[in-house]
């Protein structure tokens, strides 16, 4: 008798297709889930910044001394423009129509994924060595990133730091320049940041790298003597962070970002960046022109730094 197998009855087996799709591709973005959010009411977003004078060792009157006035400095006018970011999805009729598997439609399935890919592209964006850009009718504007404002807690290794459009005034209007070849990331480096940052006024809650940086970091000679694991969680108010470094100048939360520049290490106090949204997260319906669904994602935004004294950035630093 011969027995029938699988193999020969192929045509009547239905599939066996699960109802998951898998995707590993990160979505987590530091960056921005630490910083704080605002409204803007145009393209170009401008805020002041302010210093207090530098300590005088000489303050001292006589009894009965005319007051005589103390010389007045003007703030400080600075400001970004907006950026707008997109993702647009066109489904058939047909697509739509279909059985699918692993997804509700096709449609929502795409909206999910591209609205995960916008958020990646502005977690980048927000973090790359980029000027603003004022842009006209045929350049899109450009805001200018993190590290396009970071001038006075500096290690440049070599590099030339940021400048703005009108000295202190203005825009970001030029990023880091290379002028030397990438150096290996110390420990030195990162005391360094901090006691210029804490010299001026800043008191930076942590530290975000990417991830050969982070390899580096733990590799720190010592490290083990300086660093300490969250286990309250009423202390870990840092989204993300991976370690606490203890410095001289108050403990710092390292927090690895794959979409970060490798090549710098940013001393980032939270409470002194913002994006500020013009037009927040929205879909918009396209003009239907035959037998398919176009929808567009857009958001436009900007990066606010409050003060870039609250900040400080270690560049040009080895990748691999």
């Amino acid at each position: 008798m011969s027995t029938v197998t699988r193999y020969d009855n192929y045509k009547a087996v239905r599939e066996d297709l699960t109802d998951i799709i898998y995707n590993i591709s990160p979505t987590s973005t530091p960056f921005m889930s630490n910083i704080g959010r605002e409204s803007v009411e145009n393209t170009y977003h401008e805020w002041q910044t302010d210093i207090l004078a530098a300590a005088d060792v000489t303050n001292a009157a006589i009894e009965g001394a005319d007051a005589s006035d103390t010389a007045f400095v003007a703030t400080n006018r600075v400001g970004n423009y907006t950026q707008i970011s997109t993702k647009t999805i066109n489904v058939s009729g047909t697509s739509g129509a279909v059985d699918t598997a692993g997804m509700k439609t096709l449609e929502s399935y795409l909206l999910a994924k591209r609205g995960r890919e916008l958020k990646r592209d502005m977690e980048t964006i927000l973090l790359a060595n980029q000027p603003a850009v004022v842009g006209n009718n045929s350049t899109a504007r450009k805001l200018a990133g993190f590290p396009a404002w970071i001038r006075t807690n500096v290690v440049t290794n070599g590099e030339t730091a940021p400048t703005m459009s009108s000295t202190n005034d203005g825009y970001p209007n030029a990023g880091w320049t290379t002028a030397a070849s990438n150096v290996a990331f110390t420990e030195a480096m990162v005391k360094t940041a901090l006691q210029s940052l804490w010299t001026n006024g800043g008191e930076s809650k942590m530290m975000m790298v990417g991830p050969h940086n982070k390899v580096v970091f733990s590799s720190f000679a010592g490290i083990a003597l300086n660093r300490v694991d969250h286990r309250d969680p009423k202390q870990a108010f840092i989204l993300g962070a991976a370690d606490v470094y203890v410095s001289d100048f108050g403990n710092l939360d390292i927090v690895p970002n794959r979409f970060t520049d490798d090549s710098f290490a940013h001393l980032i106090d939270p409470e002194y960046a913002k994006i500020g949204y013009l037009r927040p997260f929205q879909r918009n319906p396209l003009a239907k022109t035959g037998d398919s669904r176009r929808t567009q994602m857009l958001v436009e935004y900007t990066l606010v730094v409050g003060t870039e004294r609250a900040h400080a950035t270690i560049a040009n630093l080895l990748t691999a």
